[in-house]
């Protein structure tokens, strides 16, 4: 887990967030304090889907949209994401602002070539490689002060081609492949994932795909929850994570749902 979304989570809270090898030391040793969470919490769902819209690549069981959206297919540049990226006062209650800490990505490397994607998504740096790429945090204000206030993570980022499809089977494979947990590598030590499952979540622009990744920190369970959607050219992460309770963090349908309307 990295230090992009270590710099999200920390501005929820002044605690040092434990969340990354890079974070907690080699193989998921902890720091000497630790934070609450960066989403709020909901029950673990056992059922599995996404919406898959535009896709024949993915399963035939995932529900669909009610309605699919169309695209201008328009690749933005970097100054316009930031123009599609969700602003403050567009979803009540909640603050946007610019990633604080920066937007270097993580340096975590899979041992495992089927797991590539999805440690792509945790570095900050989904693959293949974008055009451009915006970061933004966004809190709950009305949860001010608790320590567990919401804070979601969004990555929106801009492709050429079809390789916004090719992210997407990509990651939708490596949730397949890589249920059972993978190992990472990093500057900073190893990190221990135990478990992948795709989550239900509701479907959000031409294609969607929902899934939680649980880290192991000193053997307990660090639950962390991505969503990835995509209209055209363009595909937005959306990312939340738990590290009080171990349940699965709440991803705010609200704000998927906002920013998917923006998307070109």
């Amino acid at each position: 887990m990295t230090r992009v979304f270590r710099t999200a989570a920390m501005a929820a809270t002044t605690a040092v967030l434990c969340l990354a090898a890079s974070a907690c030391g080699p193989d998921g040793e902890k720091s000497e304090q630790d934070g609450g969470k960066a989403a709020g919490t909901t029950a673990k769902p056992s059922g599995t889907a996404s919406s898959t819209a535009g896709d024949p690549a993915a399963s035939d069981s995932a529900p669909a949209p009610t309605s699919t959206p169309t695209s201008s297919g328009e690749v933005l540049d970097k100054a316009g994401l930031a123009k599609v990226a969700l602003t403050t006062g567009e979803v009540a209650n909640y603050e946007v602002t610019p990633m604080q800490g920066g937007e270097e990505s993580g340096t975590e490397r899979s041992e495992n070539k089927d797991c590539e994607p999805l440690v792509a998504v945790i570095n900050g740096a989904p693959q293949p490689t974008p055009a451009a790429t915006v970061f933004r945090t966004v809190m709950d204000k009305s949860e001010e002060g608790k320590d567990d206030q919401t804070v979601v993570t969004e990555i929106l980022t801009s492709h050429p081609k079809d390789t916004a499809q090719q992210l997407m089977r990509g990651v939708r494979d490596a949730v397949r492949a890589c249920a059972g947990g993978f190992r990472t590598s990093s500057e900073d030590g190893p990190s221990t994932y135990t478990e992948v499952e795709q989550l239900p979540l509701p479907p959000a622009g031409q294609e969607s795909i929902a899934y939680q990744v649980t880290g192991s920190i000193e053997g307990d369970k660090v639950p962390l929850v991505f969503q990835l959607v995509r209209t055209g050219s363009t595909v937005v992460t959306f990312y939340v994570a738990e590290f009080i309770t171990a349940k699965t963090p709440q991803l705010p349908a609200e704000l998927v749902a906002a920013q998917a309307a923006k998307l070109p």
